[in-house]
């Protein structure tokens, strides 16, 4: 990001750019920023294309053509499939040599093989941003630049806590803190209870008070939690796989506990908030080693008989949770 950012600063730009990654509020925020630089707002020298079955030859005329009145033309394209082998892209990965100084070419794409022709003309003649998930520190210190814009303070407890009710999805985030920054209005401190009083809680953390009814034997608690997810649309199959995610990350505390590290290393090497590692150490403790390990190999027994057709999803999520095989 830091070359993103450069070239940007410097309006010095490379004939060809790749943005891609899980995240997609980074995506859509150099898109945007690397459009308005390239383009200083001119919509004359400036061309979209979205989507797969684009005309390569259409696309290689708009590059040679100089741009009208300006020093720069932008071609922006997003989900072309081209460097996951579409039609297309064997073309494009020759062309890469010879894009003309004038035009600058922006690809923005969900998936990429690295591996590709055109994945390595890019990285031979541009630059390749991945744009992943932020780490907790990232994370922590991005929003609280955002809430102190809006002249709102944050300790760094609750920054944990309203973390790790927003997940780590950048574009969440900072849905939850415009609620959380208008439901403050006339105060300056935001507090605990402010995120509990607006926050939405996500799918996780649903997973994690369903793993903690389970601990706890509160099996009706646990399938209540269950509905609520089913409810709000989420697929057995994804509960299937949090869950199992879910009992993995315990058992990688337990062990990291078991070898004398604190809370902050663990959370560190685990790429957790300190708050949401502290949360896993309790789960850790109510669970023994076997009893994780048992509930490990009966995600994956559970996935199996899902896609071997021997259970229904719903039914074999259910049976998982009341540990009833």
């Amino acid at each position: 990001m830091q070359t993103l950012n450069q070239d940007i600063k410097d309006r010095t730009f490379k004939p060809v750019y790749l943005l891609y990654g899980e995240e997609a509020y980074l995506k859509k925020n150099y898109k945007t920023r690397l459009r308005e630089a390239v383009t200083a707002g001119d919509s004359m020298n400036y061309n979209y294309y979205e989507g797969k079955g684009i005309n390569i030859n259409e696309i290689i005329g708009l590059s040679d053509t100089m741009p009208f009145f300006a020093d720069k033309r932008l071609l922006l394209l997003e989900d072309t499939g081209f460097f996951k082998g579409g039609s297309g892209s064997e073309e494009m990965a020759a062309y890469i040599e010879q894009i003309p100084e004038s035009t600058c070419i922006v690809f923005v794409e969900s998936e990429v093989d690295k591996r590709s022709k055109l994945y390595k003309a890019v990285k031979k003649y541009g630059y390749p941003a991945e744009l992943s998930h932020q780490a907790p520190g990232q994370l922590a210190r991005w929003a609280a630049g955002i809430l102190s814009k809006n002249g709102k303070k944050i300790t760094g407890r609750t920054m944990e806590y309203f973390l790790s009710k927003a997940g780590e999805d950048m574009e969440n985030i900072s849905s939850e803190l415009e609620k959380l920054i208008c439901y403050t209005m006339g105060r300056e401190v935001v507090t605990e209870e402010d995120v509990d009083a607006i926050c939405t809680t996500q799918v996780t953390n649903k997973i994690f008070d369903m793993i903690t009814a389970i601990a706890g034997r509160q099996t009706r608690k646990a399938m209540d939690l269950y509905e609520d997810l089913l409810t709000l649309k989420e697929p057995p199959m994804r509960i299937l796989f949090l869950i199992a995610r879910q009992f993995n990350q315990i058992l990688q505390v337990k062990e990291l506990m078991a070898a004398g590290m604190e809370k902050g290393t663990i959370a560190s090497k685990l790429k957790l908030q300190p708050f949401v590692a502290g949360k896993i150490m309790l789960q850790a403790k109510t669970f023994s080693k076997t009893q994780i390990l048992s509930y490990v190999n009966l995600c994956v027994e559970t996935e199996e008989g899902v896609k071997t057709g021997k259970l229904q999803d719903r039914l074999a999520v259910e049976l998982l949770i009341t540990n009833q095989y």
